[in-house]
């Protein structure tokens, strides 16, 4: 199989993009929410968490010699680490990152584009995904997402 899925935008081009449209939104548009400052500190904590999650999510990708764009073909499923608890670890921390990033600067944007960015992936970027990797992989797919939750799985 030479093609992958059919994903239309780079998620990561989507992500930072979104970055930016709510801070520069937020500079047009001011629309703070003031929140306790507990809230802004977890949200500083999961900022490091989710970033860490990206970059350790990627770095299976790459120690098993697998492209990051999700248009590409796949030779593998990864079943090992971090992939055991999610089938998408790496959007998982593009979701948090923003909902993060609302927590710490209250800006109500990045809530909404958190938002925004969940129906996306989850619509237009992991069914795409999954039905190539159905197609890919059958049964061993089949297997995996039957064991291992498409967001985290709580073992």
């Amino acid at each position: 199989m030479t093609q992958g899925p059919n994903i239309k935008f780079n998620p990561l081009k989507v992500f930072v993009s979104l970055l930016v449209l709510s801070f520069l939104l937020n500079l047009l548009f001011s629309f703070n929410i003031k929140i306790p400052i507990f809230f802004n500190i977890i949200g500083f904590f999961f900022l490091i968490i989710f970033f860490t999650l990206f970059f350790v999510s990627a770095r299976m990708f790459i120690k098993y010699n697998e492209k990051l764009p999700p248009h590409t073909p796949t030779e593998r499923i990864i079943k090992t680490g971090i992939y055991s608890y999610s089938r998408n670890p790496i959007y998982l921390a593009f979701i948090g990152f923003h909902f993060s990033m609302f927590l710490v600067f209250e800006n109500t944007w990045y809530l909404f584009s958190s938002i925004i960015l969940f129906f996306w992936i989850n619509n237009y970027v992991i069914f795409p995904e999954e039905k190539y990797l159905e197609r890919r992989f059958n049964d061993e797919y089949a297997r995996y997402k039957k064991n291992v939750a498409r967001w985290i799985s709580f073992k």
